[in-house]
């Protein structure tokens, strides 16, 4: 039921006006069997003439035409409804999602939260689309349908009685059974769309490795498991059919042999009462029944869509671990200064495992700061911590004199534009890429003049001489682009927005040496008085920042320009010979 908070006023509004026709519909088809008791009697004692015939018979028709109406009407709302609550779930869920950090995406997984945004909100659409009707339906048309025939004889209303045990223990029982495969099923799909995401992402490497066989008997693993649990399902819930069938033929046959006894006891006229009677008892139990059968046909669906709303309401419910704070500007008078104060940092929560530990340094505002250290250090983890992907587990990390944890969400944004190390472009114009998140127009005068900036500090004008300038398409995840090329255009869209702090997270190592050298060199002239933060593998790319920062298993092992550090720490000076000679290492960029 918790799912059904996410309708809207508009929803619950149609949800009454189909519960008012649902109860009309009702009230319209259990009428009918009383005209046809009426009939009955008529013809039991010859008084059928066709004033009895036309006057009984319009009255059901009249009745049938208005329940079909009210369902038509019903069906369309239902519909509509469905299809407003799956927009609302998506929006809230994506959104959700959007506002997760890394930590929260990773307690999911990528491939959960995609099946959780698709197939587990079609589970909830489809629940009320073909629900909606039935579900309000079939509890009313039971209730008035035996309140009815209570006051028959007790040998009908037992034969009734019977019978709706007979068909609720088989629904218990099925759906009991049913109930965890649907819950594999809805897992077993997270998988299936991770191992697709997977071979598809990485198509490339599968045949170079000529490894389809191997990937398609992973696909195949998971698919024959999910292949099983829906046989499975399918054909237990299928059995329900034949048990409602069986049991409304039971019922029928009971009722007339029932109503033959009666009847045959019944004394003179009252034979023509009980004969009206039993037409009548028989369209009312069958109402009965056919009001389970679609219960039957609604906990068909129900099971896997109450699975699927434990799996949406689990993304609604997290709250996520970064909580921004209100404030919008600094205590100092610089724009662009960064101190961490005893940072430690781990993955794990609780957890004394620090994959950065004890970190302190300062980076002054307008300085070119560089990070550099082996594989595994933890250069992009320290970095990922100054935009907030994750919060620190121990210490302060400060921006601008202040703790990032009282920034505002925009505030801290404002201050930190981020070239990440995997260069991410979106499908539409690479003015769009550029100019993406800044909330400006690449189509403007001062738009496109901010934007030739970037790309012209980004090296990029390949765009010229290949595409269409900024027009030129990108295609999803940027494959019409070379590595380089998507390297050069994310640098352009970090530059672009005007910030205080500019981070580049190993963002040149897709770079030739000379496209590298000349990035850099613009940088460092166009874009003085900004703090520059770079992350590099090479030594030529950080000789000359101001300060350069070497990490080694999650601690300072120096701090320091380049010259100093070559003195000073012998794990730089290890890097540094093992990529250029002591000649190299004393010559200018």
């Amino acid at each position: 039921m918790k799912i059904f908070k996410n309708l809207t006023r508009q929803d619950l509004i149609g949800i009454v006006l189909c519960i008012g026709l649902v109860v009309i519909q009702v009230f319209l088809e259990l009428k009918m069997p009383d005209y046809t008791k009426r009939l009955t009697e008529a013809v039991s004692v010859g008084n059928a003439d066709m004033d009895v015939v036309y006057k009984n018979g319009g009255k059901m028709l009249a009745c049938a035409v208005g329940s079909m109406a009210g369902a038509f009407i019903c069906g369309f709302l239902g519909a509509k409804i469905a299809g407003n609550f799956a927009r609302t779930l998506r929006k809230k869920i994506f959104k959700k999602v959007t506002g997760f950090s890394d930590r929260e995406i990773n307690r999911f997984s990528t491939p959960s939260l995609i099946t959780r945004t698709t197939n587990d909100v079609v589970q909830q659409q489809t629940l009320i689309a073909m629900g909606l009707m039935m579900l309000i339906k079939a509890p009313i048309t039971a209730i008035w349908a035996i309140s009815k025939i209570s006051n028959s004889s007790v040998e009908w209303t037992s034969a009734v009685a019977v019978c709706v045990v007979v068909i609720l223990s088989a629904i218990g029982t099925l759906v009991g059974i049913c109930y965890p495969r649907f819950k594999e099923i809805q897992r077993l799909t997270d998988s299936l769309n991770d191992v697709t995401r997977e071979n598809l992402s990485g198509v490339r490497v599968v045949r170079a490795f000529n490894a389809e066989k191997y990937q398609e008997d992973k696909f195949g693993r998971v698919n024959e498991s999910i292949t099983k649990n829906h046989l499975f399902t399918a054909r237990t819930m299928g059995l329900m059919m034949p048990v409602m069938t069986t049991a409304m033929s039971g019922l029928s046959l009971a009722i007339y042999w029932i109503g033959a006894y009666l009847i045959n006891r019944a004394p003179g006229m009252e034979k023509a009462v009980k004969m009206g009677e039993m037409m009548a008892f028989t369209q009312y139990a069958l109402q009965v029944v056919m009001a389970f059968m679609m219960l039957v046909m609604i906990f068909v669906i129900l099971p896997r869509a109450m699975v699927s709303a434990k799996r949406i309401n689990e993304v609604l419910d997290t709250e996520g671990s970064i909580e921004f704070g209100k404030a919008g500007e600094g205590k100092d008078g610089e724009k662009g200064s960064v101190e961490f104060r005893n940072v430690s940092f781990s993955y794990n929560d609780g957890s004394k495992d620090y994959c950065l530990k004890n970190l302190n340094f300062k980076i002054g505002a307008g300085e070119t700061f560089a990070i550099i250290g082996a594989t595994g250090s933890g250069k992009s983890t320290l970095i990922n911590l100054l935009p907030r992907f994750y919060d620190v587990t121990e210490g302060e990390l400060l921006i601008d004199g202040v703790n990032i944890k009282e920034y505002s969400e925009e505030a801290l944004e404002k201050r930190i534009s981020v070239a990440p190390q995997r260069a991410v472009l979106f499908s539409g114009t690479v003015g769009s890429n550029i100019a993406y998140g800044s909330g400006d127009d690449t189509g403007s005068e001062s738009g496109m003049k901010k934007a030739e900036t970037a790309i012209e500090i980004a090296n990029a004008d390949f765009i010229y001489s290949e595409g269409d300038g900024l027009k030129t398409e990108v295609a999803q995840g940027g494959t019409n682009f070379s590595g380089g090329q998507k390297q050069r255009l994310s640098i352009a869209r970090a530059v672009y927005k005007d910030a205080e702090i500019y981070i580049f997270d190993d963002t040149f190592s897709a770079l030739d040496y000379k496209t590298d050298m000349l990035v850099r060199r613009a940088i460092r002239e166009k874009m003085q008085g900004k703090t520059v933060i770079i992350v590099a593998q090479r030594i030529g790319t950080i000789k000359n920042a101001d300060k350069i920062l070497v990490l080694h298993d999650g601690c300072v092992a120096g701090i320091g320009s380049h010259e100093e550090l070559l003195e000073n720490c012998e794990i730089y000076h290890e890097i540094a010979l093992s990529q250029l000679s002591e000649e190299e290492l004393k010559g200018a960029v």
